[in-house]
């Protein structure tokens, strides 16, 4: 990043000037962000950081203010604990901002004279900042996004809910979702697929001891929920051997011999690593937020792994029945599922390699996602 800030421009020149990058293969060449996003998140293995690999592959600048919760005493944390339930009862309580993200944005907005502002869930921001953000920065677009789906409380805040109207324009994943935010108040939304960051995801060669310590037959890697648990139980009792890796599967723990729980996440090259030494690698949606396709939905085949995942329409526009990946919409044709690939080693390898064809071939990553919401950002 320069260290030289650039001198503020406004008007039909300015406007001109972006039209003209929105049109290549950058978009965003040449242009200063400052992103508020929680890239600290998981240790860093988060599609935040992705995304801001995305956005400086596509030309820009970026600054990052890091809005993953940041460590605090045990009263700060139970402060805001309090404050989310309390809004998730209805009551208009602010959301604490416990890495003062809000604050730190504002700051940097003083110091330099950004071209946009891309705020990710940015949950702790409001009216009152977004006015002073482009009060700052009059020139500046001033961009939402969210993974989550953003019209249910509890991915919400008082902030955000209140702020929607003074984003330029909120980018989500969510196309149901579309004429949720408008009606919130948002003056335009986009939708982009769920994308993958191509050197996170991508195919590893497993060394020695690698399927024993990462895979085995069937796998599933993510966070607890009820009717995922249910469904992995099931496999096991049906004599299938299922490993888990992520948090909150303290329910499943010695439920049954075939069903093995790591009780933590995975992280970087393990993740990648873990796609190819499962033979069968479960893709799940989540209830919670009205999923019907997931990142995970892209990232078990960038990284060369068979998916077998629930069907939807919108996997079934990702992937070809079949020949791209395997798709399951009951319990039974789960189980069938499962037992038919696990014994044919040549159909899931065949799988698997012409889903990580699709992904690249169809424009999948984060980067592809986002240019063409860009062009019609930047274009307008």
């Amino acid at each position: 990043m320069s260290s030289e800030l650039p001198s503020p421009s406004t008007g039909e020149p300015a406007r001109r000037g972006l039209a003209a990058r929105a049109g290549g293969a950058k978009p965003l060449s040449g242009l200063e962000v400052l992103a508020v996003t929680p890239v600290g998140a998981y240790g860093g293995f988060n599609t935040s950081v992705h995304r801001v690999r995305a956005l400086e592959s596509l030309g820009a600048d970026v600054h990052v203010i890091d809005s993953a919760p940041a460590r605090s005493s045990r009263l700060a944390r139970l402060d805001a604990r309090v404050r989310h339930q309390l809004f998730l009862r209805g009551l208009g309580v602010a959301a604490a901002d416990t890495s003062h993200a809000a604050v730190r944005a504002l700051q940097a907005a003083r110091r330099r004279a950004w071209d946009m502002i891309w705020l990710e869930k940015a949950l702790c921001i409001g009216p009152r900042e977004l006015g002073a953000l482009r009060g700052s920065c009059p020139r500046a677009r001033i961009i939402g996004f969210a993974a989550d789906d953003m019209c249910l409380r509890h991915n919400q805040s008082r902030q955000f809910v209140e702020g929607l109207r003074d984003y330029d324009c909120f980018i989500t994943t969510k196309p149901h979702s579309v004429a949720e935010l408008a009606a919130l108040g948002c003056a335009r939304v986009l939708a982009v697929g769920n994308g993958f960051d191509p050197e996170a995801f991508r195919p590893r060669p497993l060394a020695a001891g690698d399927v024993e310590r990462l895979g085995g037959d069937v796998g599933f890697i993510g966070t607890y929920e009820q009717g995922r648990a249910e469904l992995m139980l099931g496999l096991a009792r049906a004599g299938l051997r299922v490993r888990i890796w992520g948090d909150g599967w303290r329910a499943l723990r010695a439920r049954h011999a075939n069903l093995r729980v790591e009780h933590r996440p995975l992280y970087f090259d393990d993740f990648s690593k873990a796609c190819a030494a499962f033979k069968v690698n479960l893709g799940f949606l989540r209830k919670l937020n009205r999923d019907r396709t997931t990142t995970r939905s892209v990232e078990i085949p960038a990284c060369a792994g068979f998916m077998l995942a629930e069907r939807t329409p919108e996997h079934l526009e990702l992937f070809e029945e079949g020949r791209e990946a395997e798709f399951f919409a009951s319990p039974g044709e789960l189980l069938h599922k499962c037992r038919r690939y696990l014994a044919d080693e040549s159909g899931r390898r065949s799988i698997a390699r012409r889903g990580f064809e699709r992904c690249i071939a169809s424009g999948y990553s984060n980067a592809a996602r986002l240019r063409e919401a860009f062009r019609l950002i930047l274009a307008a």
